[in-house]
C-alpha cells in the first residue's frame, strides 16, 4: 500500500468517522477520489490532513472533516441534482458526482473554474456543468434539491433558500470569525423551511 493510500486509510478511520460521518456512500466517495489530485504539487503532502489547503487564484479547499459532514448532511440521492457554490479544487465537486445524478458548480473566479474543470476531467467525471456567475445569481424557481455553499457567509442567502425544491437541501456556513455555525436547512413546503445546527467552525468567506 502506497503512503497516500495509508494517508487516505487513516484519513477516514481517525478524522471522518471520529467526526460521526458514517454514511456508506459519503464514505464509498471519499475511498474512490485521490485528494493529493486536487491540490498542487507543494501540498500533495498535505492532502489528507485535517487542514485547510490553499489553492491558485485565492481559492482553499475545506477540511476533509467539513467536507464529509457536509455531505453527509445533504443525503445526497442518485436522483437529485446538485448545485455547488464555490467550485474550490473541485473535490467536493467529484463528491458530488458521484452521489448526484447531476452537478452544476459555480464560481465568481475563471481560474478557480478553470482549475476546478480539469481536475475533475482527468477523473473521467462526465455528470458535473461549470458556470462563472456571482453567488446571488441563482435560478429562482424551485431547481435543486442539494444545494452544497463551499465557503462561509455573514447570513443565509435567501435567493438559496427559494431555489430548493420541496423536501431539497442547503449547506451553509455563517456567522463572524472566530465562530461560526454550520447549517442544514431543508424546505419543507412552499413557504417554510426548517434549520439544523450541525457544528461549529471558523471559514474563509466565499469569494464574491
Amino acid at each position: 500500500m502506497s503512503s497516500a493510500s495509508i494517508a487516505k486509510t487513516n484519513m477516514i478511520k481517525q478524522q471522518i468517522r471520529p467526526w460521526e460521518v458514517l454514511d456508506h456512500r459519503v464514505l464509498a466517495a471519499l475511498e474512490t477520489l485521490d485528494r493529493e489530485d486536487f491540490v498542487g504539487d507543494d501540498y500533495r503532502g498535505l492532502a489528507y490532513a485535517d487542514c485547510q489547503i490553499p489553492l491558485e487564484h485565492g481559492a482553499r479547499m475545506l477540511p476533509p472533516t467539513v467536507e464529509g459532514r457536509m455531505l453527509q448532511a445533504l443525503a445526497v440521492g442518485e436522483a437529485d441534482r446538485a448545485l455547488e457554490i464555490g467550485c474550490a479544487s473541485g473535490f467536493v465537486t467529484a463528491c458530488l458526482a458521484r452521489l448526484a445524478e447531476r452537478v452544476t458548480s459555480q464560481d465568481t473566479r475563471a481560474g478557480v473554474i478553470e482549475q476546478a474543470r480539469q481536475n475533475i476531467a482527468s477523473q473521467g467525471i462526465d455528470n458535473v456543468e461549470f458556470r462563472q456567475a456571482e453567488l446571488d445569481d441563482i435560478e429562482q424557481a424551485p431547481t435543486w434539491d442539494v444545494i452544497a455553499i463551499s465557503g462561509s457567509l455573514a447570513a443565509v442567502p435567501a435567493r438559496a433558500r427559494e431555489a430548493l425544491r420541496v423536501g431539497g437541501r442547503l449547506f451553509v456556513i455563517v456567522g463572524q470569525p472566530p465562530v461560526m455555525e454550520a447549517l442544514l436547512i431543508t424546505r419543507v413546503g412552499d413557504d417554510e423551511w426548517t434549520t439544523r445546527s450541525l457544528f461549529e467552525t471558523n471559514l474563509p468567506r466565499l469569494a464574491g
